[in-house]
């Protein structure tokens, strides 16, 4: 087996492993007729592709913890390091406390020197309970979790390497709303759901919480370490070692494999290489457009609304208040090529797109009142985020079953175009041809 089958092979043992011995959970997800749970599978995907994953769910339902394993076992810390550097939401929480700190004793003599946080330092970042956060805090972490850039006084360290995890229980007097530009920040949303009721006994009855992934003489080490002052990148190199061996003790003591850095490079390397096929490709494009879309306005605004009698009505542009980012169609990107990588596909297809795209719509959508007094109706098996987005994922497959060929022939037609060939472009009701029509320079009317 080459080192891609192994890696593979390494990261679908851990996905097991977790499964059966710490999150128990219901698989909820098939995909190409195997069968996952969207949660577990989702944060696995978030740890390799250096993603941002938002778990929202009731209390007590291993929101945290499930991001624990997962980056326990993905980067080779034990479970105590981890506990050290998650950060709590709370009214009270500060940029000290997140970020970092002045070292009192160096300004004491004049000279400002940074005492990073393990939140700060460390790969694997944790966020419990984010929405407890003020709006007003909740700006902190914004240049940090979107880049991996840390600033404090007149320093800064950049994370090479970086994942992030943060759980939102659902709304109540203590709550507050998660601003648009973190949300925004967020490659997937996903729900920690209850494991029912079989399940939930044996949690019960279980008294190992993890043990094997705890190793106190390793994290009082990291510990030592991770207060030392020395550089940021001499520091890393130092964690990594230590790193190692935690993975080696695991593989002896456990049986449990792990990823080391470059095995996570690797990945990252490999995954990135995948080609979207032809019908991925123009999938995305047509959800796009309708998300984007608007004849009047030439893009949605969520400020502004639609007019009366558009002729786009039967389409998402006319069911949402907002334009979806820029950010989107990147999470989509990454992901659906990391699912493709886990699953052994050489390239990305529509069933991988199908999967990830409510995951990384759920959380970026506004939906109109009306739209979502109508779904409201329905009983979901999902928050209604979720279930939303989920719905509206396949009516849009639906409208690119019957327009695939018609859909492909515009975008090949416009490339051609685009290239000097004198040809009409194709004319079509749905959006994408309006978008197309555009990007050639064609003035159009309803």
């Amino acid at each position: 087996m080459n080192r891609n089958g192994m890696l593979r092979e390494t990261v679908r043992e851990i996905y097991d492993y977790i499964s059966e011995n710490l999150y128990f959970n219901r698989p909820d997800l098939e995909i190409k007729g195997e069968q996952f749970n969207a949660s577990l599978l989702m944060g696995l995907l978030t740890g390799l592709s250096q993603g941002k994953e938002l778990i929202i769910g009731e209390p007590g339902l291993g929101k945290t913890t499930s991001a624990e394993y997962v980056c326990s076992l993905l980067y080779q810390f034990p479970l105590g390091t981890i506990w050290g550097s998650e950060v709590s939401g709370h009214p009270e929480q500060t940029e000290e406390k997140i970020i970092g700190r002045p070292d009192l004793g160096r300004l004491n003599q004049g000279e400002e020197v940074v005492v990073w946080s393990h939140f700060t330092l460390l790969p694997v970042k944790i966020v419990d309970e984010i929405n407890r956060l003020p709006e007003t805090k909740q700006s902190m972490i914004l240049d940090g979790v979107d880049r991996g850039n840390w600033a404090y006084l007149n320093d800064a360290i950049i994370n090479r390497e970086y994942c992030l995890f943060a759980t939102a229980n659902y709304e109540d007097r203590g709550t507050n709303t998660i601003i648009a530009p973190l949300i925004d920040r967020f490659d997937v949303m996903v729900e920690s759901k209850h494991p029912s009721a079989n399940l939930a006994y044996l949690i019960g009855m279980k008294e190992s919480n993890g043990t094997a992934l705890r190793n106190e003489s390793l994290e009082s080490e990291f510990q030592l370490l991770l207060s030392e002052r020395m550089p940021y990148s001499a520091r890393m190199q130092k964690i990594e070692g230590l790193c190692a061996r935690f993975g080696e003790d695991l593989a002896k003591g456990a049986g449990i494999r792990t990823l080391s850095s470059s095995d996570r490079e690797t990945i990252r390397s490999q995954k990135g290489g995948i080609p979207f096929d032809l019908d991925s490709n123009a999938f995305l494009r047509l959800v796009l457009s309708e998300l984007s879309f608007c004849y009047r306005l030439g893009q949605k605004r969520s400020h502004e609304t639609c007019h009366e009698g558009c002729h786009f009505t039967e389409y998402y542009c006319n069911r949402v208040r907002n334009c979806i980012s820029n950010r989107f169609p990147t999470s989509v990107r990454v992901f659906s090529q990391t699912l493709a990588w886990l699953l052994g596909d050489e390239t990305v297809d529509v069933e991988h797109l199908k999967a990830v795209l409510p995951f990384v719509l759920a959380h970026r959508i506004q939906w109109k009142e009306d739209a979502v007094a109508q779904r409201e109706k329905e009983p979901p098996s999902d928050p209604l985020q979720i279930y939303m987005a989920k719905e509206a994922v396949k009516e849009m497959h639906r409208r690119y079953m019957e327009q695939g060929p018609q859909v492909k022939k515009a975008l090949a037609v416009a490339c051609r175009i685009m290239e000097g060939e004198a040809m009409e472009p194709v004319h079509g009701d749905h959006p994408l041809y309006w978008e197309i029509r555009r990007d050639l320079g064609e003035e159009i009317v309803e």
